[in-house]
């Protein structure tokens, strides 16, 4: 081992730390600011309507630009890109905090996004590059675990800087933060090689933003204007050929934007799809919480808030235990039990019902938290192991891509189902909860349990196949052995 490697592996948990607390910071943004909302669209004086871009834009925005940033990575340098996303996080964060214009909030969270997308896209490469192979599972655990926290503690500790202060310290907060983590990195992180000879492929950017925009949008608003109305049609249909035009763009170059060499692995392609059926799941279920604790079971938002907290808590107990197991005993088999487990409390909470104890909720809720916990850790090594060194950067930004699609697709697919089944048990066509009845309410999420579940069931039995194939090969290899040994 050089002595430049001996420096950089001493200096691995620091550095994990750095890229963990920006990686909790752009993801809590993404989900902080829904409890604001109200606030805001009051202090602002706008509608609704409008005030939600300032949640869509910044989900619109990470979706269309990570691919770009994790391309940037393997090209300038991962380390290079997430010094230059913690700038811009910052940079917007401050913007958005002392504004009175929604204009200018939008464009300040436009900004937010971009330095976020670049963060999340490099994030898992840098760890991966600073930690030896048998402790990767557990830093990437670790990594995890803050994904995972900053996504569900949003909404609670929103709520409760709202409830002190102004709903603009929702983004100062981030100040300090940026401040700290880019000092940190410019002092701790390994530095990027010279920069690669090689074009970027502007072609295949703009049309895959094209097509994240166009279907992201698409299934926002699709909500609120139906799904079978022209505009929302039209823009899927955009996607669509974006989608197609990007894949043709990509085949053709011998550098393109994204690899698609990658995909030709069939475990990097698996442990894609099984972990974007796993945030489809868990978005379709974040959704609905809330809104069977306030509405069905009359809780008031501060204790909704802190029964949800116990997914984020378990899941920072577990995850972290999980990416060490894996690093012992291997991937597959954690994988494969963390979805079984995800898949059977999805199914027990589709039995839920407006007379249930919050308390019998937790605990299938713990029963989802510990699933995803032993799932993500080992899957996203799964993900990371498959590619060679120059391609860690847009591995990581695939990973995080799906992560954020898994996310909203389960959000569309679970309102949409929702609704769509309360229409049918009350008899008439409905977009909302319908106060005093409770029954409608626990019709319709049943069936989004039970969809949930269903799509999280494929992932597991992908997984078992994945599994089973690689136990065949150790055998058929020990065979193998044995036969030359003789």
């Amino acid at each position: 081992m050089t002595n430049k490697n001996e420096v950089l592996y001493k200096n691995r948990w620091i550095i994990l730390f750095n890229v963990v607390l920006m990686t909790f910071m752009s993801c809590l943004d993404s989900s902080i600011v829904n409890v604001a909302l109200p606030v805001m669209a009051n202090k602002l004086g706008v509608t609704m309507a409008s005030i939600e871009w300032v949640v869509t834009s910044y989900l619109i925005v990470i979706s269309s630009t990570i691919l770009i940033f994790g391309r940037l990575g393997d090209i300038k340098g991962k380390t290079t890109v997430f010094k230059f996303g913690i700038i811009l996080f910052t940079i917007g964060s401050l913007l958005c905090g002392i504004t009175n214009s929604l204009g200018v909030l939008i464009i300040a969270r436009i900004v937010q996004a971009i330095g976020a997308a670049a963060t999340m896209a490099t994030s898992q490469g840098i760890i991966t590059h600073v930690f030896p192979a048998n402790e990767r599972g557990r830093a990437l655990g670790v990594s995890g675990t803050f994904v995972a926290l900053g996504t569900m503690v949003g909404p609670p500790l929103g709520g409760f800087i709202i409830s002190l202060v102004s709903w603009k310290y929702i983004f100062l907060i981030n100040l300090p933060i940026g401040i700290f983590t880019f000092f940190w990195a410019m002092k701790n992180f390994p530095k990027d090689g010279l920069s690669k000879k090689e074009d970027f492929d502007f072609k295949g950017a703009i049309l895959f933003s094209i097509f994240i925009v166009a279907l992201i949008s698409s299934l926002t608003f699709g909500q609120h204007l139906g799904y079978t109305s022209l505009i929302i049609l039209s823009g899927f249909s955009i996607s669509i050929l974006a989608f197609i035009l990007f894949i043709v763009v990509e085949r053709k170059l011998q550098v393109p934007l994204l690899d698609l060499n990658i995909f030709h692995n069939p475990l990097f392609s698996l442990s894609i799809f099984c972990a974007f059926t796993s945030f489809i799941s868990i978005g379709s279920s974040n959704i609905m919480q809330p809104f069977y604790l306030q509405n069905v079971l009359k809780l008031p938002p501060e204790i909704t808030g802190l029964f949800m907290m116990v997914y984020p808590l378990i899941l920072s107990v577990v995850a972290p235990v999980s990416g060490y197991l894996s690093d012992k005993i291997g991937s597959e088999v954690l994988t494969f039990l963390g979805l079984i487990f995800t898949s059977t409390g999805l199914f027990l909470m589709a039995t839920l019902n407006q007379y249930s104890s919050p308390w019998v909720m937790v605990c299938f809720v713990a029963i989802m938290s510990i699933g995803n916990g032993l799932f993500q850790s080992p899957n996203n090594s799964l993900v990371m192991s498959t590619v060679p060194k120059h391609k860690l950067g847009i591995a990581g930004s695939v990973n995080a891509l799906i992560r954020n699609l898994g996310m909203v697709i389960g959000v569309s697919l679970s309102t949409s189902i929702l609704y769509n089944r309360m229409s049918y048990k009350i008899g008439y066509p409905v977009f909302s909860y319908v106060a005093g009845r409770e029954d409608v309410f626990v019709f319709g999420m049943s069936y989004v349990y039970i969809t949930a579940a269903s799509i999280c069931v494929i992932g597991a039995f992908l997984t078992a196949v994945r599994l089973y194939g690689s136990k065949r090969k150790k055998l058929a290899d020990k065979s193998l052995e044995e036969d030359i040994a003789s």
